[in-house]
């Protein structure tokens, strides 16, 4: 019997279905002086538990060195601002929500989504641990609470009189090791008849689209609605209403009720869906590892078959995605000059593993590489467009899944 614990369920049921090797954190990005030393490397494996039909990976590394210091801020994404203000436009009309009510959110990041409660005239709590990022909501007017959201904070803020009408939480279900503490505090901290508003990348997307660098460390959990659907209930919240979302590659959007709820129709079919495509068993990720390799291979190969050619080669997007890419691909200084990236907060560092330094998104355009491998394909819409220049003055750019290709 395997000896990894399911951290969702407690059970040994679990198979390793991907082994990325060891890898360092995606997003402890190195100062110059850093380069020299030695860097932390993990186990980078995904498994699969059959009891819960949860993936998961094996290694858990403490959220304090993950998310005391954060370099992510979410404010720097155009496409990630309209998204948040496209949802909560929506249930500020949806909910009927005033002055009266309270909007909150786990892991709340720069404010980029509750400041538009805020322009309404809703009260907002935002609960982010990252030290350095909370600072940043408070300047748009988001008050902030800056600790890790948890059941003793849930009771806290209960026993304080707050509760919330709507929860978002926002792609940080994959982040927290205690599932069921998180779960189970969201549903204290909802009024009765509030909502939970939870977005979370979806496991079929990564394994049909191939995404296995969205695997990293920080993201522990890889979700089916089959999966989330039994860790909520399991934790005192009904799911009752689920939507696919094209952000992050693939995400589902899930609505909760703290209340015993029947579900809506569109939870019904999807669960449905997924025991017809079998995720609810690790036959489905058959294959998923040697299709992950084959994309490696290519990826390296057309790399090369660039660089053989004489052509200048960047990278664009110093995000947690391209650490995984570049450093299961074995791509770093040899093939490409730097990595692009609109966030102040990364220019001046070095991707951890690989060391490739980051610099401006402006340097494209002044710098002219040929090819650019695009680490953030998430954002290719918003990227491509901002790059148009770029683009027109001849500039490549290279989509690396599914399938590597040059657009």
């Amino acid at each position: 019997m395997s000896s990894l614990i399911c951290l969702s369920c407690g059970s040994q049921a679990l198979e390793i279905v991907l082994s990325l090797g060891k890898q360092p954190l995606a997003n402890a990005l190195l100062t110059e002086e850093q380069l020299s030393e030695p860097e932390q490397r993990y186990p980078l494996d995904l498994a699969f538990c059959s009891a819960c039909a949860l993936a998961q990976i094996t290694e858990v590394v403490s959220p304090e060195i993950l998310f005391g210091e954060y370099n992510y801020f979410s404010s720097f994404s155009s496409t990630m601002v309209a998204h948040a203000k496209e949802l909560a436009d929506r249930l500020i009309v949806e909910r009927q929500l005033g002055p009266g009510s309270l909007a909150m959110e786990v892991a709340s990041n720069d404010g980029y989504l509750l400041q538009n409660y805020v322009a309404a005239g809703i009260p907002v709590l935002g609960i982010e641990p990252a030290r350095n990022v909370a600072p940043a909501a408070e300047a748009k007017g988001v008050t902030t609470l800056c600790e890790f959201f948890s059941p003793s904070v849930a009771d806290r803020l209960v026993a304080d009189g707050q509760r919330a009408d709507v929860l978002h939480a926002n792609n940080v279900m994959a982040h927290v090791p205690d599932i069921n503490g998180i779960m189970s505090g969201i549903a204290r901290v909802l009024k009765p008849t509030g909502v939970a508003v939870i977005e979370t990348p979806y496991v079929r997307d990564l394994v049909e689209r191939l995404e296995f660098d969205t695997i990293y460390h920080e993201h522990l959990f890889y979700y089916s609605l089959t999966s989330l659907e039994r860790v909520a209930r399991r934790n005192g919240l009904s799911v009752v209403g689920v939507e696919r979302l094209p952000i992050h590659g693939g995400s589902l959007r899930v609505f909760a009720s703290p209340s015993p709820a029947e579900a809506g129709p569109a939870v019904d079919a999807m669960l449905e869906e997924e025991a017809r495509l079998g995720m609810g068993t690790v036959g489905y990720f058959r294959g998923f590892a040697a299709r992950v390799d084959m994309v490696c291979r290519s990826l390296v190969a057309l790399v090369g078959s660039l660089k053989a050619e004489g052509r200048r080669l960047a990278a664009y997007g110093a995000a947690a995605k391209g650490s995984t890419l570049l450093n299961a691909c074995g791509l770093g200084t040899e093939t490409f000059e730097y990595v692009a990236d609109r966030s102040t907060h990364k220019q001046g560092r070095y991707m951890p593993g690989v060391h490739l330094p980051i610099v401006s998104a402006e340097r494209l355009l002044a710098d002219g590489p040929d090819d650019v491998l695009l680490c953030t394909w998430n954002f290719a819409d918003e990227i491509l467009a901002q790059q148009a220049e770029f683009r027109a003055r001849g500039g490549r750019f290279i989509i690396p899944v599914p399938e590597p290709r040059v657009v």
